[in-house]
């Protein structure tokens, strides 16, 4: 049984689940506000950030890329053709590759500002650096989401999945990051269907289902974020 310090609308926790959920491992979720800088947490994980994955008579494992590389490596070759991080070093670095693309590129532009003017926020104290979500960010992110849109809908075009012909970790970062702000309406579908077609494939994976039944009291989701034929 494994314990994962996470948030809900965390995109890298997200990510995590989606491996956990597709590797079918035991999993129990603990709630983390990583702005409250809880000192038992931050003895897990000195860096003060989500997700970290524990189990008994380990150390903890922090950080959505080392999590996934150690999930790989522990429970990777059991999975035979349904392994997540293929076996060719060809394969292995166009996954790796995109991974930092969404985990890093696409949180930095897009989810992390979202996530954070417009569900972290309300939840932070004004000395942690809440107060009203600042527009000019919001609408920056928003701009951002609209490029990345289309490189996951070239990709999709040219590919069966994103970094080949099946799903890899590439698949699940990408589909975490953008179904939390999906769940708050910022992904222009309409823009690229193409796109649209492959997270719609994606999030009806059996391992997708507990991340539609979160919700946040006094935030509805979007119309399109449980719908699986939006």
């Amino acid at each position: 049984m494994f314990t994962l310090f996470h948030h809900p609308f965390c995109p890298h926790s997200r990510f995590i689940r989606l491996v956990i959920g597709e590797y079918g491992l035991d999993l129990r979720l603990i709630e983390e506000r990583t702005w409250e800088r809880r000192e038992a947490f931050l003895t897990l994980n000195p860096a003060g950030t989500t997700p970290v994955l524990f189990a008994e008579g380990m150390p903890a494992i922090p950080g959505a890329g080392v999590i996934a590389e150690y999930i790989d490596e522990a429970y990777g070759e059991g999975m035979n053709g349904k392994r997540l991080l293929p076996t060719t070093t060809a394969e292995r670095i166009e996954v790796r590759r995109l991974m930092a693309w969404f985990n890093e590129k696409f949180f930095e532009e897009a989810s992390s500002p979202l996530v954070t003017e417009r569900i972290y926020k309300r939840f932070m104290s004004e000395d942690n650096g809440g107060g009203a979500p600042a527009a000019d960010v919001i609408r920056a992110a928003k701009a951002n989401v609209r490029y990345h849109l289309a490189y996951i809908g070239w990709l999709a075009q040219t590919r069966n999945f994103l970094a080949g012909d099946r799903p890899t970790y590439a698949d699940l970062a990408a589909a975490a990051h953008l179904s939390a702000i999906d769940y708050l309406g910022d992904v222009p579908w309409s823009e690229d269907e193409a796109a649209k077609a492959w997270y719609a494939r994606v999030k009806s994976r059996p391992s997708f289902r507990p991340l539609l039944s979160e919700w946040l009291a006094g935030v509805p989701a979007s119309r399109t974020y449980v719908d699986l034929d939006f």
